[in-house]
């Protein structure tokens, strides 16, 4: 299908929290070697129950997300599911409008002419067909690699529908004048959905590490790579949260939209 705007393409090629404040601290788990060679790259793919090529490149991300690949560089991966193609059969349950406008923001940067799916976006700065193999892992290997940030996340549950996160540590990037945004997205894994309309009817539809939340910690500006940053997010949740399935996604990201640091943690099991 080929709308005026939008394409779909192809390859070229939980637990319930109580009244009582429950808190876990999480320290994310990176090899020295890793701090080394420099932190993982970002790895955000746009998507969308509603695009019959999607499902494919979910599964890229996947495999992507869980080491398949044997990559030597790490990886930290996102799926934001847009709304856009909400109109032809099949709402995808998981899709936003605010990831359609975070998708648009990268079409404008990178001075695409149009928007689609699947399509993924690397430190912000390339850009590829979702599903084409080759593509996404020539442009993980070129990408530009930044220390990982080296916050430790404390989690709390002030109430069973949230969930506060705190975060302390250096970037471990030089940031400049022109300032940057430390941006926090709560993912979720292992999900599965029947869709029974649609350009994927009939379909079992399995998506990782699909983004259902995302806050700005802080904005930061002229700080040294090792001084010390702190804030909070307080996230609200949907029902069925279960906290053995989610992770947390910390990146650092320019006026440019270009990525300066990632790092993630998995949330603890009994939340």
């Amino acid at each position: 299908m080929a709308p005026r705007l939008w394409s779909c393409f192809g390859s070229k090629g939980g637990r319930g929290g109580g009244d009582d404040v429950v808190e876990r601290r999480v320290t994310a788990d990176l090899t020295a070697e890793e701090q080394k060679r420099g932190g993982p790259v970002l790895v955000e793919m746009f998507s969308s129950q509603g695009c019959a090529t999607s499902p494919a490149a979910e599964l890229v991300l996947s495999r992507l997300g869980r080491g398949d690949f044997e990559l030597e560089v790490p990886v930290v991966a996102l799926a934001f599911h847009v709304d856009y193609w909400d109109y032809v059969g099949w709402k995808d349950p998981f899709g936003s409008s605010q990831w359609t406008v975070r998708q648009k923001a990268y079409v404008e940067a990178l001075g695409l002419d149009t928007m689609f799916t699947p399509q993924v976006v690397v430190q912000g700065k390339a850009q590829c067909v979702g599903n084409d193999e080759n593509a996404l892992v020539g442009a993980i290997t070129n990408a530009p690699r930044f220390p990982a940030p080296t916050f430790q996340a404390t989690f709390t549950r002030p109430a069973p529908d949230s969930l506060h996160v705190s975060l302390t540590g250096a970037l471990r990037t030089k940031v400049d004048s022109n300032g940057a945004n430390v941006m926090v997205a709560l993912y979720e894994s292992g999900l599965v959905t029947d869709c029974p309309r649609g350009e994927n009817k009939g379909r079992v539809l399995s998506n990782d590490y699909v983004v259902r939340k995302l806050e700005k910690l802080c904005t930061v500006k002229d700080i040294s790579a090792k001084k010390t940053v702190s804030g909070t997010v307080n996230f609200s949740l949907w029902e069925g949260f279960n906290s053995s399935k989610c992770g947390l996604a910390v990146f650092v990201q320019s006026s440019s939209h270009q990525i300066f640091g990632s790092q993630s943690f998995q949330l603890p099991d009994d939340m």
